[in-house]
């Protein structure tokens, strides 16, 4: 079974020529900005808006990586069509790109579906849902000389409750840990003005012009997220209710990590430890300037997570 790219046409271009050229366009912008990791990131954190406004975004996340040893692609993003309570997983073969085929991986997606913690998206929901597919073109670009040696392990991530995050970052620590495995995060940060039925400015000590109150909101995300403070960062969105709606899968990821940092191997080695892992974000924009409450705009932000 086969998922379309229903986007393509839409959210971008469904010409095979015209989305490379943009992909790689946008990649080598990056790469003229970027201060890389010193060694291939773990996991990347990426937008999946439409590529007119966050495709330049998505591109610094994967101009870090380096497809040399990974052999497996996670990839997590958040349900906006169906409530889920945890986690879905896909029933298809292939997801199509433009840019060619990515075979889904049947093994490991039975492998975490015998776990009892995840159930099946309806090849519907798949399809609708947006989140996974604006990374599919990123990856088939990236990984055009050895698509066919990869595989990929799509995650829907339901609204999660805290220790409902913290039981799939566990779940998922050990992949994290392989570094043939690459895991990729979606999400979309800041959502502000009416139409997103939020806007919310932190206390300033002196008058700032929205755009620039949204930018201190979301830094101050990041820079828990760059901490990787979990609880912090849950008590952040209960305070603030800041609408990242990838929250959940960058939670299940500061999860993965903590759990990572206190597994009994990491104690006598440093491999996973939280003084061995960062998370280093390289880009951040949003889709217009807000300057007034009748106007709106999405955050973007891409980060790389790095294991020593």
């Amino acid at each position: 079974m086969k998922r379309i790219a229903s986007h393509a046409g839409l959210w971008y271009s469904k010409s095979p020529e015209r989305l490379d050229q943009e992909l790689e366009d946008n990649l080598k912008t990056a790469h003229k900005h970027l201060e890389l990791p010193v060694s291939t990131p773990r996991a990347i954190i990426g937008p999946h808006a439409g590529y007119t406004f966050s495709g330049l975004t998505a591109a610094y996340a994967y101009a870090c990586v380096d497809i040399t040893l990974i052999k497996r692609v996670f990839l997590l993003g958040p349900s906006h069509h169906v409530y889920l309570e945890g986690c879905a997983l896909s029933q298809c073969d292939t997801y199509g790109t433009p840019l060619g085929n990515i075979t889904l991986d049947k093994q490991m997606i039975k492998e975490l579906h015998s776990s009892g913690d995840f159930v099946w998206m309806e090849k519907s929901v798949d399809e609708d849902e947006h989140s996974l597919e604006m990374h599919l073109p990123y990856i088939a670009k990236l990984f055009k000389e050895k698509l066919n040696e990869i595989t990929l392990v799509p995650i829907l991530v339901g609204s999660l409750s805290l220790s409902y995050e913290k039981h799939y970052g566990r779940l998922l620590a050990k992949y994290l840990n392989d570094p043939s495995h690459l895991f990729i995060i979606s999400s979309d940060f800041c959502h502000w003005g009416q139409r997103f039925a939020y806007k919310y400015c932190p206390p300033s000590d002196t008058p700032l012009p929205i755009y620039a109150s949204i930018t201190a909101l979301d830094q101050q995300a990041i820079q828990l997220i760059e901490a990787l403070d979990l609880d912090g960062f849950t008590a952040y969105l209960q305070k603030t209710k800041n609408t990242i709606c990838g929250r959940h899968p960058i939670s299940i990821l500061l999860a993965a990590l903590k759990s990572l940092a206190h597994s009994p191997s990491s104690s006598s080695s440093s491999s996973s430890s939280s003084s061995s892992q960062k998370i280093k974000f390289v880009k951040y924009c949003q889709s217009s300037p807000c300057k007034t409450l009748r106007d709106s705009s999405v955050s973007y932000a891409s980060a790389y997570v790095y294991l020593s």
